[in-house]
């Protein structure tokens, strides 16, 4: 919640958090404009984009790509990935259900995931199902059922996901005692970079930027670099399959990140995201948003 203060200094953010309770019935090009405008402080042009967070929201307006919606789908992916990749780094999963009333809880096991297949923010980690809050649980999920991401943000995609709830088994890291994130930003087949998260159980989650040689990305990681000198993450076993795996699934998509986790000496798919965070991101590293924007060309652009 911002100050009253802030709300002065820029009017609009208060303006588009009247309009987000409203989304369903505003246009999508006048809702991303009033949210980039409240974000950024100066009003984008989507005909004529610049910088990467304005050529995001173009593609949010008018890449309508019909394979779009199950790739982002966290249940029917898992099919994709399995039929035309590699079966053997799907995540197991458990089951899926439409709705948190269904699920059985006494045939899963005593760890376990829980997550919807259309978000970002529902995931329920089960380390103990014993002491597991179902109470809180159905709360979370059943809420998160309902959210429309297609309202929200106006990423035509989730338009057309049906809402379900899966389970997946539980899977960590022997050695670190977590599951580390790596995700990789791949532009119509090419990607160069990974972003690596850790200490994802902390408050503070580190990011680390490196190369596919996992050489790091000082100028992207500068924030965190104080912990980098400490740690010395070690290169990921899998690294180049990550990088060959991205490309391979990121041919002609303007931009994707694909997320992977490696734990106990094996490779995990996660997901595909298509516009992380929204791409409302005003903290961006300088050197991050000027290789992201340079990236991002799209050639079918027209005004």
């Amino acid at each position: 919640m911002y100050s009253i203060s802030y709300y002065l200094k820029n009017p609009w953010s208060f303006v588009f958090g009247c309009m987000s309770k409203i989304s369903p019935i505003i246009p999508a090009k006048l809702y991303l404009k009033i949210w980039y405008k409240s974000t950024f402080w100066y009003w984008p042009d989507f005909n004529n984009p610049k910088s990467f967070d304005e050529k995001i929201q173009r593609l949010k307006l008018n890449d309508h790509n019909p394979k779009y919606p199950p790739l982002i789908d966290k249940y029917l992916v898992k099919d994709i990935i399995a039929k035309k990749i590699w079966k053997e780094y799907i995540i197991p999963l458990l089951w899926v259900r439409d709705k948190f009333d269904d699920i059985d809880f006494d045939k899963l096991p005593k760890q376990f995931v829980l997550k919807c297949n259309h978000d970002s923010w529902s995931v329920i980690i089960v380390k103990d199902k014993s002491k597991f809050d179902k109470k809180a649980a159905k709360k979370k999920l059943d809420k998160a059922l309902k959210f429309n991401y297609y309202n929200y943000a106006k990423e035509r995609a989730y338009k057309f996901i049906t809402p379900k709830i899966i389970a997946e088994k539980y899977i960590i890291d022997n050695d670190t005692q977590e599951l580390r994130d790596y995700k990789i930003y791949a532009f119509n087949g090419s990607a160069d970079y990974v972003m690596t998260c850790f200490d994802r159980q902390m408050k503070d989650t580190k990011f680390f930027y490196y190369d596919r040689n996992w050489n790091i990305k000082k100028e992207f990681s500068k924030d965190w670099l104080n912990y980098w000198d400490k740690i010395k993450l070690e290169k990921p076993k899998f690294l180049n399959k990550m990088f060959e795996f991205a490309e391979t699934f990121s041919k002609d998509i303007p931009m994707v990140r694909v997320d992977f986790y490696e734990a106990n000496w094996k490779l995990f798919f996660g997901e595909l995201t298509f516009y992380p965070g929204w791409w409302f991101d005003n903290t961006r590293p300088k050197a991050i948003e000027e290789y992201l924007t340079s990236k991002l060309v799209i050639k079918w652009w027209k005004k």
